[in-house]
């Protein structure tokens, strides 16, 4: 019973040294030379997009490119190889045309929406979990409808709110103020939960799934500084709506931290 036990274990080996073996071999030491992993990584920084494509931060998100470079990642490690780099380099290609048709915003103005629940923490300590699940859920279908239907995308969602980004500044507060009133609605065993929304207009740099910068960080103090039920937006963003469509504007500074000196900002109500 030994026998044919040592003549498998001699056939196995036997494939390993085999053509197919030498081969796989001797592509994997072609692949690894640091010569050629050098002179792909500088092909790549002369094509159109991000250089550094293919890191956990640029592959976020549920576009094609996105999906295929994760898939990239996880086959290839992070073992230096040319096939890797032009892998890489023809997503990172294909990326930044897309981003060039408009497809991923690059260097056009978008409006950056940010949400959140006044004292939704307060509450939830209260109410206990399956309360704030239920809540929260309600007023993500709330909002998230909002911003569909204003022709916006939800970037990512933070807890008790989101982050959205808008094409149009127009319909971004439009979205805004439906997304208050919407959520002004919701009603959970006699509470109320109260939306607080900031817009800005930027140029953030869309990275995978996610959008980064200043601008970013813009939104998100115009946001922190909304009372419950307020739709604050940047001055910037309130030069490039329909002045008809809006009913009062109320100007404020806005001093805080990690936002420009001098940042005016305005507290928008709709018309009617």
């Amino acid at each position: 019973m030994l026998e044919p036990r040592r003549e498998r274990s001699w056939s196995i080996r036997r494939n390993e040294d085999g053509p197919l073996a030498r081969a796989a071999a001797a592509i994997a030491r072609w692949d690894a030379q640091p010569g050629l992993v050098a002179a792909t990584r500088r092909a790549r920084r002369r094509l159109p997009g991000d250089a550094s494509y293919g890191d956990p931060i640029s592959t976020a998100g549920s576009e094609p490119p996105q999906l295929l470079a994760r898939q990239l990642a996880a086959l290839s490690g992070e073992r230096p190889s040319a096939m890797r780099e032009l892998g890489f380099g023809a997503l990172q290609l294909w990326q930044g045309l897309s981003e060039a048709q408009g497809r991923g915003y690059g260097d056009r103005d978008v409006a950056i929406m940010f949400t959140d629940l006044v004292d939704f923490s307060t509450w939830a300590l209260s109410a206990g979990d399956a309360a704030a699940v239920t809540l929260l859920r309600r007023v993500d279908q709330a909002v998230s409808a909002a911003v569909s239907a204003g022709g916006g995308e939800v970037v990512k969602r933070l807890g008790d709110g989101l982050m959205a980004v808008f094409a149009d500044p127009q319909a971004s507060l439009q979205a805004a103020h439906q997304a208050s009133d919407d959520v002004a609605r919701v009603r959970l065993d006699g509470y109320r939960p109260a939306l607080r929304v900031g817009v800005h207009l930027g140029r953030p740099r869309r990275l995978g799934g996610d959008y980064l910068g200043v601008d970013v960080n813009i939104a998100s103090r115009v946001a922190a500084a909304a009372a419950g039920g307020e739709v604050l937006v940047s001055e910037r963003l309130l030069a490039q709506v329909d002045s008809a469509q809006i009913g009062e504007a109320r100007r404020r500074s806005l001093d805080a931290k990690g936002a420009p000196e001098g940042l005016v900002v305005y507290v928008v109500r709709a018309r009617g």
